[in-house]
């Protein structure tokens, strides 16, 4: 499975590369090979966790390794949906880069199968980790998203409806986030109070969550009742990704706490 998971981070890098120079140099050929790479890879990964899973005996999410390959899988999934539903294929150079840095990331964890933790043995844990990885994926393509509108606002024949388009998947992409945050924060604490007797116990893997759920309801909140968007709310897109980030990883790093596993 080690060489598995290597090979894939080399096809999101590839794919990345190619679908960086395809942006550039205005080539379709590069791009349409970038997305069949980056398909390839998708496809992969989908194996790998399975496998990881099937060999765990349990869902592959268990650790902070298995956190960031499912991560790292959720962005690529949705990159999938919203090229598909959405035809956001503008949203590709934004995202596969996304995808292998936090597929990068799981490379420096450890990747040994461990024992499942007696306090993750619920019936909870896969709504609850499974909502976080939704939730995460969500907010990095809407820091994508309007990465790529800051880039494009600035140019003189750049389409005004194409603008609106990124606008509205962004704030789209972010009521979605938003929604499954709270059902990560809610299911937690249910959680919580089955395996600790407590429904919160500021644990900073807590506070941070909460941080975050309050950032983006403040996003929404502008949103909705100030009709705000677009260039201030493209930026305030980007600026909420590093705290989305440190909730991700930075927690665990420089606060060890309840949550310290994953």
């Amino acid at each position: 499975m080690n060489a598995l998971f290597f090979g894939i981070l080399i096809v999101y890098f590839a794919a990345s590369v190619l679908q960086f120079a395809a942006s550039v140099f205005k080539r379709e050929a590069l791009g349409r090979l970038a997305w069949a790479l980056f398909l390839a890879g998708l496809a992969a990964h989908t194996v790998f966790l399975v496998l990881r899973g099937l060999a765990a005996h349990r869902l592959p999410l268990s650790n902070q390794f298995e956190f960031s390959a499912a991560f790292s899988w959720g962005i690529s999934v949705m990159l999938c949906v919203a090229r598909l539903r959405y035809r956001a294929e503008w949203l590709s150079v934004a995202v596969m880069p996304m995808a292998f840095l936090v597929l990068s990331y799981a490379a420096l964890q450890p990747m040994e199968i461990t024992e499942l933790m007696p306090a993750l043995r619920s019936s909870w844990f896969a709504f609850h980790i499974g909502s976080a990885v939704f939730s995460y994926s969500s907010f990095m393509l809407a820091g994508g998203a309007g990465l790529r509108y800051v880039v494009l606002s600035g140019r003189q024949d750049t389409d005004e409806l194409k603008l609106h388009q990124m606008d509205y998947l962004a704030y789209r992409l972010i009521a979605l986030g938003f929604l499954l945050l709270t059902v990560t924060i809610l299911t937690g604490a249910i959680w919580a109070e089955q395996a600790w007797s407590s429904f919160w116990t500021w644990d900073p893997k807590e506070v941070w969550a909460l941080i975050t759920w309050i950032l983006y309801a403040v996003y929404l909140h502008l949103r909705l009742r100030a009709k705000r968007s677009g260039v201030k709310m493209a930026w305030y897109a980007i600026i909420a990704v590093p705290v989305v980030l440190f909730t991700f990883a930075g927690v665990n790093m420089l606060m060890p706490g309840l949550h310290s596993y994953g």
